[in-house]
């Protein structure tokens, strides 16, 4: 896989991928691949091998991890194989994520609101805990998270996603200024939108497309490529003065 001519340039850079089974984190590490970077996809389950395969026909390098980003033993794993495969990692794209039922606060299930809690929020922090913990041992790395545009505004009918995408914000931005100093540069990418596979398995999406759609000034929803130019440019050294910026890639919602 000859890195892209277009775009930042990571040859020979280690990345690991969370959620890069489908979706955003499918298209992340495709593109990590393809501008030269050494990946680790990680998901839950079987997908990230696909994603593995699918960046080798390429001619790219990858290596797929199964990991549930909730469980620190797993996500201890994920770093250390990636470590033991190629020596470093340069830079995590945080991006495991998981969308919650529509209801109103006050209808929503207590066991909904535990399972988005716990993809969403604990598991970003222990993959930055973790992967900080690598960063300060080599001198430096980069951490994209994936927020969302409920990172800064909401939506009336999801609660526990909203809250959680809220959390990443405050996560993104407390990790930021605790390691600047350490060449550990921090920031997310806030999409609108997007039409990935999570947004098909969203209870209700169906029966409020025209609306999720009518919120985007452009007037359509995102594509994964549009997030993915995000994350590369965060994670390249062309964004080195970005820290813990919430970067919004959402067709002016949040405007």
């Amino acid at each position: 896989m000859k890195p892209s001519a277009m775009g930042p340039s990571f040859q020979d850079r280690v990345v690991l991928v969370t959620g890069a089974g489908s979706g955003i984190g499918q298209a992340s590490a495709l593109a990590f691949a393809r501008a030269g970077a050494r990946v680790a996809v990680v998901d839950i389950g079987a997908s990230a091998a696909q994603t593995q395969a699918q960046i080798e026909a390429e001619g790219g390098v990858a290596r797929s991890i199964v990991a549930d980003v909730t469980s620190a033993a797993d996500v201890q794993r994920m770093v250390r194989d990636t470590v033991a495969a190629w020596g470093r990692l340069d830079i995590l794209h945080n991006n495991a994520g998981i969308s919650s039922a529509q209801a109103s606060t006050a209808d929503t299930l207590e066991a909904d609101f535990d399972r988005v809690m716990a993809v969403n929020v604990k598991g970003v922090w222990l993959c930055m805990k973790h992967a900080i913990a690598q960063m300060l041992q080599q001198g430096g790395g980069v951490i994209v998270n994936t927020g969302s545009a409920m990172s800064l505004t909401a939506l009336p009918g999801s609660c526990a996603y909203n809250a959680s995408k809220h959390a990443v914000a405050g996560l993104t931005k407390t990790a930021a200024l605790e390691y600047a100093k350490h060449h550990i540069r921090i920031n997310a990418v806030c999409p609108g939108v997007i039409v990935t596979p999570l947004l098909a398995k969203t209870p209700g999406a169906d029966k409020i497309m025209d609306v999720l759609t009518g919120v985007h000034p452009i007037g359509r929803l995102g594509t994964v490529d549009e997030v993915t130019s995000a994350v590369l440019w965060l994670a390249s050294d062309g964004a080195s003065f970005a820290i813990g910026s919430m970067l919004s890639v959402d067709g002016g919602w949040t405007v």
